[in-house]
Order: C-alpha cells, then structure tokens, then sequence
C-alpha cells in the first residue's frame, strides 16, 4: 500500500529532475535533492518535501518546478516554503487504504511490505531470561526476558523460524552449597508449600555459615563432586530443586505473556563439556597449570588477558565450557543461522571468550553467534523496601495500577478489574524499560512507569481502549467494506490515534492488550 504513494512520489521527483535539467543546460550546476521523508522510507505523515541548496537561485526554480508538477489522487497539495518545495498526500486516501490493509492482513499488517519481500527465511535460535535454578526470579532477569522476548517476536514476525530456548543455570558450585545447605538447614514441610522462598532462605544461610566454617566449604565443594559424578542421591535432590523452580518460572512467564520452546541448562552438558576438554587437548590447546587448573590461550601469543579457565583443579566444568559445549550441541540440533544471547553488559567479556574459543577450535559458524548486551536497572524498590523477585515487582504494579484507576473518576466499571490492572501494567513496565537506551543502566521510577501522558505504556493502552469505544459508530460511514468488524473506521480522528499510538514505535508488541 505504501509502495503506491512512495511511486506517486517518486514520480514528481523525476519530474522536478526534469525541470531542474532544463535549467541546468540554462547555466545552474546546483542540484536539488529529497529530504524530510525518505523516498524509500514510510509515508508516516502527509508531507514530503524537496530540499533546494542554499545557494541555488530557489525562487526562478521553485517557479519552474513547481510549474510543471500536478495535483493527482495521491497528492492533493503542492506549495512552496523557504527553498523547499512541499507535497500534501491525500489524507482521506492514506486513511483508507492503511484500514483496507489492516483489515486484509489482520495481525501480519505491515509485514508484506516489498521492504522484507526479499528477505531469506533463516533459522534463528534466541536465548534468553535464563534465572538460576533453586532462586526465586529475580528482578535481573526481567529485562533479559522482555528483550528477548522482543527480538524473537520481531525475527518470528518476518518470517523466519525461530527458537526460543531458555537456558537455566541449573549448575555448577552453587548446587554444591544449596545442597549441603538444605541437608543442613532444610525443612520438608517449608519446601512443599513455598519451595523457592524457602531454598533461597537455605542458601543465604549457608553461605554466611561457609564464610565462617570452612567445613561447610569443604561439604558443598564434595557435594558438586557427588553431581559431577552421577550420584544418585544427589542428583534425586537436585532434579527434585530443578522442577520445583522450573513450575514457579512458567507460573510467573504465564502473567508476562511469554513462552519457550526449550527449557535446557547447564545441566544437560556435564558430559559434553568433557568432551569440550578433550577436544581441546587433542588440539594442542588445552594447558594445565601449576594449581591444576587448566586453561585456553585465546590469543595464541601467551596474552595473560586472554588467558580462559576451562576446567578446576578436580576436573569439574565451568560456566565456560559448558555454553561452548551448548553452542555446539545447538548447531548439530537446530543447524542455525544465527544464534542470539540476551544477558546483560557484564558478560560480554565471557561471550566473547565462548566465540573465540569456538573458532580456535574450528567451527566457522561461530561468526553466526552474536551477544545482545544491555544495561541493568537500579532503584527498584516497593513500599517494603528493596525488591528481589520479579514477582514482588508484577504485584506491586497490579496493585499500584488498581490504585491509580480507582482514583480516576472517568475509570469505567470493569468485568475484571485486577486482570486490567495487571496487563495495563505490565505494558506500562514493559515499555518505560524499552524507552533508553538499550546498553545504559537506569534508575527505575515508578513514577515514570505510571505517566499517563507522553510515550508511556498508560497511554499506548489508553489509546488502544479509545479506538474500540469512540470509532465503532463512524467505522461504516467512512469506510464501506463488506463484513469489516465494527471496531475499524476512518477519518481524522483514526489518522490522529494512529499518530499517538506510532509513538511507541520501538514497541512491535506487548504480551496483552485491553479492549475498553
């Protein structure tokens, strides 16, 4: 659809090329050239203009050019302004060949465009929100998971095939101390009725006692040996920690509207992250050092900054060796095009070691993988004091939300009002986040959370709610399609609402909408 106007356009460019020729076998060198809306961008607006160079004689061209331009059904006006030449589209046109389109397309609108038409269709694997198995979810992962979920949305929208997976740290050292701890300090009954509150209760403790007690140390460091090793009983627990978080996880990704394909973690290679080591030692890269350790020179000039541990003293894995064993298990499983971790900006470094290592070890495709970094969030706080869980925060909005509504006075009733709260909310926390810059920390406000003017999450749902109610009255008289839903109309007052909402343009989607 924009494709006409964009050729409408066009079309009395080239005529203004014409006539700018014509004037240049008469003895002016200076060109004209587009600005304000690019020929090949949207027709967001109802003017495009030409640009005249300030030193050019712009009145006889402007004269001239204009002279020889035409009114058509797409361009209703052509005027002049300082060195400018102005083109008016037809508003009435633009309003209702964008709703014909919309109602054609429904919620692929906009995504045929002849701008992605030549797109290639890929396989493209996101990772992403990724909390730590035996935790409650914590406020750091939120923006991992809105992000992610973003940029899986937009690559699904376009076409191509994507997979999200969500790899949980659901290894390493920390089982070692979680366990021991709950041996220790847990309790069967607080375990079954808020399991992760109360494992987070057990690991706080036990790492306070194993900063004094280096006993504890010593326990939960054999306990991570007892997993490494397949150790029944020690696995049974852990399984046990792992499904009663991964339960709490959907529970909390059901209220932000998002989903996963895959739930995997470090867990999965153990045994492959062995196979890691031995592949690197085959090739020559794998050193031991004096402790025991053994580590990767990912410069291949002894550069100490490039140095990578991949293995402890007792031949355990780490973080390090089990993302590259992740990687290549995920190309052998999914063949990708592309691979996308979304974590926050400090493991960039780490990422960055896993892609090296990868092309040392002679996988080409490691160029395919790439780290989304993004800054974190600060000062968020409820009424209580400082928050740790995600799902404090999701409370808090809803109830915050219920608050500010029932102090409006124009609030309707509403069949469900917590439900509006929440999805009014959590579009309102989505958006504010999406707002800055995406590598830069912020101070959370919940103040700018609840603005109800501006580029606000509020407004978005706001504008939203007006286009069902106020246009299903005039959605026929304006525009006269056979069998459209009543909630589709024309007019000014579409044009207007639709400029409010593209406000939030860095927003494809949020997980919920409200209908007023």
């Amino acid at each position: 659809m924009a494709c006409r106007f964009r050729r409408s356009i066009a079309s009395q460019v080239r005529i203004a090329e014409q006539a700018e020729g014509g004037l240049r076998e008469a003895g002016d060198p200076k060109p004209i050239s587009s600005c304000g809306r690019s020929l090949s961008g949207r027709v967001d607006s109802a003017k495009t203009c030409l640009f005249l160079q300030p030193h050019s004689p712009s009145f006889e061209l402007q004269r001239h050019i204009t002279w020889r331009l035409k009114c058509d059904t797409v361009v209703s006006e052509i005027s002049t302004g300082p060195r400018t030449i102005n083109f008016k589209i037809n508003r009435e046109l633009l309003t209702k060949e964008v709703l014909q389109q919309v109602i054609e397309d429904g919620s692929k609108y906009g995504l045929k465009s002849e701008l992605f038409s030549g797109l290639p269709q890929m396989k493209i694997v996101v990772e992403f929100s990724s909390p730590n198995v035996a935790k409650k979810f914590h406020v750091g992962h939120l923006r991992s998971t809105i992000i992610g979920n973003f940029i899986a949305n937009l690559k699904e929208a376009l076409g191509h095939q994507v997979t999200r997976i969500n790899y949980l740290g659901d290894w390493g050292m920390q089982f070692g101390l979680l366990g021991t701890g709950f041996q220790l300090f847990g309790y069967e009954e607080k375990l079954q009725s808020n399991p992760l509150q109360h494992l987070f209760e057990v690991y706080v403790q036990v790492n306070k006692e194993a900063a004094d007690n280096k006993n504890i140390a010593k326990l939960a460091h054999e306990f991570f040996q007892r997993l490494e090793l397949g150790d029944i009983q020690a696995l049974s627990l852990w399984q046990r920690f792992r499904d009663l978080s991964i339960e709490e996880y959907i529970r909390i990704y059901q209220r932000l509207g998002i989903y996963f394909d895959e739930y995997s973690g470090e867990s999965f290679y153990r045994e492959k992250s062995q196979e890691v080591l031995k592949l690197l030692d085959s090739k020559g890269l794998l050193q031991k050092t004096i402790k025991g350790t053994a580590v990767v020179d990912l410069s291949g000039n002894g550069d100490p900054s490039s140095i990578c541990t991949v293995m402890r003293s007792d031949g355990t894995s780490l973080y390090t060796t089990r993302d590259v064993a992740a990687a290549i298990d995920r190309m052998d499983k999914y063949n990708f095009d592309t691979m996308i971790y979304v974590t926050d900006k400090g493991q960039k470094k780490h990422f960055q070691q896993v892609f090296q290592m990868l092309k040392i070890m002679g996988y080409d495709w490691a160029e395919r993988c790439q780290h989304v970094p993004f800054g974190v969030v600060q000062g968020m706080k409820t009424r209580r004091g400082d928050v740790t869980f995600l799902e404090d925060v999701l409370n808090e909005i809803r109830l915050r939300m219920l608050q500010n509504m029932a102090s409006i006075k124009t609030t309707k009733e509403l069949e469900n009002p917590q439900e509006t709260a929440e999805r009014v909310g959590l579009a309102a926390l989505i958006i504010q986040d999406f707002r800055g810059l995406l590598l830069s920390d912020y101070q959370f406000s919940w103040d700018r959370v609840f603005q109800s003017r501006g580029d606000t999450g509020v407004f978005l749902q706001y504008t939203h709610a007006r286009l069902h109610s106020h246009l299903a009255a005039v959605a026929h008289k304006t525009l006269q399609i056979k069998d459209s839903p009543p909630d589709v109309a024309g007019g000014k007052f579409v044009t207007t609402i639709c400029t409010q909402s593209s406000k939030c343009h860095r927003i494809l989607s949020s997980p919920q909408k409200t209908k007023g």
